[in-house]
């Protein structure tokens, strides 16, 4: 089973993982705070954002199976005695125990012996980029020897497996309380499809000690990534101070408390409760989980082309799956199963790279964030309309799983699929929920199940199963035959992945649309919230009405997005705006208000809301304390410090990022500023130098310290700096604007006007760029030019009065 990373470190060093509080750890955009620093070059005085990092909820780890006997020596503790255990079910509940037994929900994890583990330690080796492990048996035990955290071989002892297919890794004891993932797993595959091997996570990448990813270090811990979603209740137990775990659950697997909740008073109720029972009430449990799949869909008519669904699923049903089953992190432990997933976890969004532009999945997103995107899901499919919740597998088979609410005759038929009947293109998972490998050989469906738009694929340079299939095509052939089968009308319908691709690529002319999306109530909710993401770096005062009608969305994921848009405005319209979402009845929201109101004094608070942000600032400390270790929440500890006016505290929880990974660049970049706003900017330099130390390529970087040189007057050094982050961010136009500046201030005019155009051909319709293009040209003489660029910033702009007086005094000097 893949460890449930939000925010997973990238590998290479000059990608270090920097993450902020906008989406999930591992999820993938990074949230930015711009502070205003003036580059005082002799020619121009220019206003350039200092970037400071927030980083989003962490990830938790994974765990395992049966009930077992835990040893009293073993540092998985049980836990919390409203938890019964699998062993009190079997007696009422021996059909469904018996369906769970060897599903991979039991199998999550287990301990490792002869009958657990499947790898082959017969003395079998194994050679990845000259490290040779070899796995074998030492008075019953099962061992490794492999390369540990300082590069030389030794012998570990395999304590737990996790998983089971189609691979299964394997988990090793380190003190501390903290249970290791080997990077060398074993492929459970039959061998005539490529199985009965060990292989390597990261096949093509050398991840030797040094590496952020190697199996010793912090982002291969179980306590960390994995322990969350693989075992009953568990509670990470971690000890800041000490940087140690006391890991505790209740049952060792995803056993049935998992997701009907704690059963103490289930049993109560059982007791004194006779037969027969009904399927409504409670019976004391937390949620109630009956789906009635097979009677809730019914075709309307025998020609009907869909079945529909006779009342709403209750929304209980869906969280309790998505609570591990989607790119998440942790806001709080221990909450009921059912309940709405941003009260307790923060859900990655739809945001590059871990999604295509147009929504598919690129990284692993654990089903969440691509089956809220489809139509399934808008009309009202649920997972267990699919998928069998004890032994977890399909209530059916191939096409006959969607024949049940699709009418076969009109689907599952060569006239819709133009294909050969039971051939590869027949199939209906295949067309509309391609399969991609993670972890190697683990494959996952896109469950988006989306039509396929090879159109977009033109455009948007996204994935489509046409020639994902057909892998010797381009999309325009798949276009044109699907021009030929269906007309070319398919190709009008309008898909949400171009106003989100432009969002990414097209500056602020993409803000109505963006802004549009956000407020379409048609549109899925995982959609619109990104898109109010994705708007937030252009966010402009005329905006604001809007920000305060996605304020009030019913949909917690679009009120938090909302959030974001109004973190920089004035402190009054902020406390207007987000001081009602203190007391939201979603934790996740009411966090998120927390942090962007967090720099207003008490005394400018409203009186009666001052208790609710005390409430809520503290649900917020609670999440950053259980999620400590991850060295992301220290940041954004240090970022939330920052704004309540502590630098000397904020320093402390940057450093204790760098302790917990010392190659994590947002760090260094934030403590630098602390440095810098107390005017001790040789100390800003220091740290800035000790990082490049060990990410020579790291943007950030280049670029903080190219303006800790421009303070210093440093000008030809600022400008290597400031070069530096241009080349290895070349998309980054806030860094190609800088450095652009900074080249007309040394009078390198011609070099400069040459970055800012390549800049503004990477990323057309930024404002600082394009006003800057537009001053330089005019300043040169060249009218022409600057009128091409002014004309471009009213393209992006049309309704802006003072861009349309530009355009026109420069018409006039033609």
């Amino acid at each position: 089973m893949s460890r449930r990373r939000t925010t997973k470190p990238i590998k290479t060093a000059n990608k270090p993982p920097v993450v902020p509080l906008k989406t999930p750890h591992g999820v993938s955009a990074v949230g930015k705070r711009r502070i205003t620093i003036i580059l005082s070059f002799p020619m121009i005085a220019a206003a350039v954002a200092g970037v400071l990092y927030f980083m989003p909820p962490s990830k938790a780890p994974q765990p395992v199976t049966e009930s077992v006997t835990v040893k009293p020596e073993v540092v998985l503790l049980l836990a919390h005695n409203d938890y019964v255990g699998v062993k009190a079910c079997i007696e009422c509940h021996k059909e469904q125990v018996d369906a769970w037994t060897g599903s991979h929900h039991d199998l999550a994890m287990q301990e490792a012996n002869a009958q657990t583990v499947l790898g082959d330690f017969d003395n079998a080796k194994f050679n990845h980029f000259d490290v040779e492990s070899t796995f074998f048996k030492r008075d019953g035990h099962l061992m490794v020897r492999t390369d540990g955290p300082d590069g030389k071989l030794a012998d570990y002892e395999i304590k737990y497996t996790f998983g089971v297919t189609p691979l299964q890794q394997y988990l090793i004891e380190f003190p501390g309380g903290r249970y290791q993932a080997l990077g060398i797993a074993w492929d459970s595959r039959p061998k005539s499809e490529g199985g009965q091997r060990w292989f390597h996570l990261y096949p093509h990448e050398k991840v030797d000690h040094s590496d952020q990813l190697h199996w010793t270090g912090r982002y291969q811990n179980w306590n960390l990534e994995c322990a969350e979603c693989h075992s009953t209740n568990l509670k990470k137990g971690y000890n800041a101070a000490t940087d140690s775990y006391k890991t505790t659950f209740n049952e060792l697997n995803v056993a049935c408390e998992s997701c009907h909740g704690p059963a103490s008073q289930h049993i109560d109720w059982a007791k004194r409760t006779p037969p027969p029972y009904g399927k409504d009430g409670g019976k004391g449990l937390a949620v109630n989980l009956q789906s009635s799949w097979r009677e809730a869909w019914k075709f309307p008519a025998s020609a009907a082309r869909f079945a529909q669904r006779d009342r709403p699923a209750a929304d209980a049903l869906m969280n309790t799956c998505w609570a591990c089953h989607a790119r998440r992190s942790t806001l709080a432990e221990g909450g009921v199963p059912g309940l709405p997933l941003e009260d307790s976890h923060r859900p990655a969004l739809l945001t590059q790279p871990t999604y295509h532009a147009d929504g598919q999945q690129r990284d692993e997103d654990y089903t969440w964030g691509s089956f809220r995107q489809s139509k399934m899901f808008q009309n009202g499919v649920t997972c267990l309309d699919c998928h069998e919740p004890h032994t977890l597998k399909l209530r059916a088979e191939g096409n006959a799983l969607c024949t049940r609410c699709h009418n076969a005759a009109e689907f599952d038929n060569p006239k819709h699929h133009f294909h050969k009947q039971d051939s590869k293109g027949a199939q209906c998972i295949d067309c509309h929920a391609p399969e991609q490998n993670y972890m190697v050989v683990d494959g996952r469906h896109d469950h988006s199940f989306r039509l396929p738009r090879p159109d977009l694929s033109q455009s948007l340079a996204s994935p489509n199963a046409c020639t994902q299939c057909h892998q010797n095509r381009r999309p325009e052939w798949a276009a044109s035959a699907l021009d030929k089968w269906y007309g070319k009308n398919w190709r009008q319908r309008p898909h949400y992945g171009t106003v989100l691709h432009a969002g990414a690529t097209q500056g602020v002319k993409a803000m109505p649309a963006l802004l549009e999306l956000a407020q379409d109530p048609a549109s899925p909710a995982i959609v619109r919230a990104t898109a109010a993401t994705l708007a937030e770096p252009m966010m402009r005062p005329e905006f604001i009405a809007t920000a305060r009608l996605l304020l009030k969305d019913a949909e917690p994921s679009v009120r938090i997005s909302a959030l974001g848009l109004i973190e920089a405005i004035d402190p009054v319209n902020r406390i207007l705006s987000a001081a009602p979402l203190l007391v939201d009845p979603i934790r996740g929201v009411r966090i998120e208000a927390a942090r962007i109101l967090a720099d207003v004094p008490d005394d400018q608070f409203p009186a009666d809301r001052l208790s609710a942000r005390k409430s809520a600032t503290k649900e917020y400390l609670d999440y950053l304390a259980i999620n400590a270790d991850w060295p992301s929440e220290n940041v954004n500890q240090g970022s939330f410090l920052m704004r309540q006016g502590r630098p000397d505290a904020a320093s402390a929880a940057y450093e204790r990022a760098l302790k917990l990974d010392p190659l994590f660049v947002g760090a260094y970049v934030n403590l630098a500023d602390v440095y810098r706003q107390q005017g001790r900017e040789d100390e800003a330099e220091k740290q800035l130098r000790r990082g490049l130390a060990l990410l020579p390529n790291a943007a950030d970087l280049h670029h903080a310290l190219g303006l800790v040189l421009v303070r210093q007057s440093n000008t030809s050094l600022a400008l290597q700096e400031l070069a530096a982050a241009v080349k290895f961010a070349p998309d980054n136009t806030r860094y190609a604007y800088v450095y652009a500046v900074g080249l007309h201030s040394a009078g390198k005019q011609s070099e400069a006007l040459a970055a800012l155009k390549a800049a503004d051909a990477r990323r057309p319709y930024d404002l600082d760029i394009l006003s800057t293009l537009i001053s330089m040209q005019h300043e040169a003489g060249d009218t022409k030019a600057a009128l091409i660029y002014a004309r471009k910033a009213a393209e992006a702009l049309p309704d802006d009065a003072g861009v349309k007086q530009l355009v026109e005094e420069l018409e006039r000097k033609q």
